[in-house]
């Protein structure tokens, strides 16, 4: 586990980044990516996909990375494609396990049903109580150099 890494997530995620963006931000120079362009990119993931709570938006960030890192624009290269979905699985068996919960899913995570609405919460004292996604974009993002 990258320590710095996962330290540096939570601080953007105590800035206001979302889940996603958070995980990509802390990767984005290694990769190639500017940071603006990687908040943009990954803004629309965050809440488990805008508020839908579908995937976790910070198992979202991952794959973003991973994609970045193995990627190919390739679309006959059906061995690197192979490799990087290899790469997502293990890393979402991974992440479940690290994190106790049977599920890559938002709303479960959280013990939600449904979508929320679109409007973003606001990150108070009790917001950081009642919801593990602090801890989640840590080890996400502190997880990934298990991966690269």
């Amino acid at each position: 586990m990258n320590i710095e890494k996962s330290e540096r997530a939570k601080e953007l995620f105590k800035n206001g980044y979302n889940c996603s963006q958070s995980v990509l931000g802390v990767w984005a120079k290694e990769l190639g990516l500017d940071f603006n362009t990687a908040m943009k990119i990954s803004q629309s993931f965050g809440g488990g996909m805008g508020r839908l709570r579908e995937v976790c938006g910070a198992c979202s960030g991952a794959f973003m990375v991973l994609g970045m890192k193995y990627g190919t624009d390739n679309s006959k290269d059906f061995e690197a494609k192979k490799f990087l979905y290899e790469k997502v699985q293990q890393f979402a068996a991974r992440f479940k396990e690290q994190n106790n919960f049977d599920s890559i899913i938002c709303r479960d995570m959280l013990g939600l049903t449904g979508a929320s609405n679109s409007v973003p919460a606001g990150r108070t004292k009790e917001y950081y109580k009642k919801r593990p996604c602090i801890e989640l974009v840590g080890m996400a993002a502190g997880l990934l150099d298990e991966f690269i």
